[in-house]
């Protein structure tokens, strides 16, 4: 096979890579990551001169908005928090994870699967973990959701979820009380935000498991 180098305009490590796996440490999970292979290492040099607009377009593999989206939507803030949550319609299970939005590999917390739950229910936790977070070390940064129904609880101070309480999820419902009534007794600056998919791709929390 041929070897192919990788030049990154936009990553951990801008520069030139003689390897895939070198490369995707700089890249993945960056959010707006610019980056191309080529046949030389010539190649690269000349590319990374140049903007990278001109050899990988106006989208880049990890989501980077095209033009018309970015009218319409503008571009994320890349210093953030983006929350996700994972819900499996079959066993019920669901999780949520946070991440710093620049640099998605590093996961920041994650909320262990908990039984009999759903997407909203573990968004919204992972939503007022984070405030948690931020207020504890004095973080105003802007926190992502793609939940529009978690972000109106946060605002609500309530979970209005439909799902029935049991023995089951009552681990869950604890968690869900406890955010509640902090919500209830703390005031937070940090701006709670929707994050577009349709214009900026996955949310860098998300699980990647579509």
């Amino acid at each position: 096979m041929k070897q192919k180098y990788y030049a990154v305009w936009q990553g951990r490590t801008p520069g030139i890579f003689s390897n895939w796996e070198e490369c995707k440490r700089s890249v993945e999970g960056y959010v707006w990551a610019q980056y191309k292979s080529f046949a030389s290492q010539e190649e690269c040099k000349v590319a990374l001169r140049r903007p990278a607009s001109e050899y990988i377009g106006t989208t880049t593999k990890l989501g980077a908005p095209t033009t018309h989206s970015s009218q319409r939507y503008g571009t994320p803030i890349i210093e953030s928090i983006c929350v996700d949550g994972a819900w499996n319609t079959i066993s019920g299970w669901c999780e949520y994870q946070w991440v710093m939005t620049h640099d998605a590999a590093t996961k920041i917390l994650a909320g262990w699967p908990y039984a009999d739950g759903t997407n909203n229910i573990v968004e919204f936790l992972g939503l007022v973990h984070a405030l948690k977070y931020c207020s504890e070390n004095e973080l105003t940064l802007p926190i992502y959701t793609d939940s529009i129904t978690a972000i109106s609880w946060v605002k609500a101070k309530n979970a209005r979820t439909k799902q029935p309480r049991s023995a089951k999820n009552m681990e869950l419902f604890v968690l869900v009380d406890r955010a509640i009534l902090w919500l209830k007794s703390n005031e937070y600056k940090n701006p709670i935000l929707k994050w577009e998919t349709k214009a900026w791709g996955e949310i860098p929390a998300d699980f990647g498991r579509k």
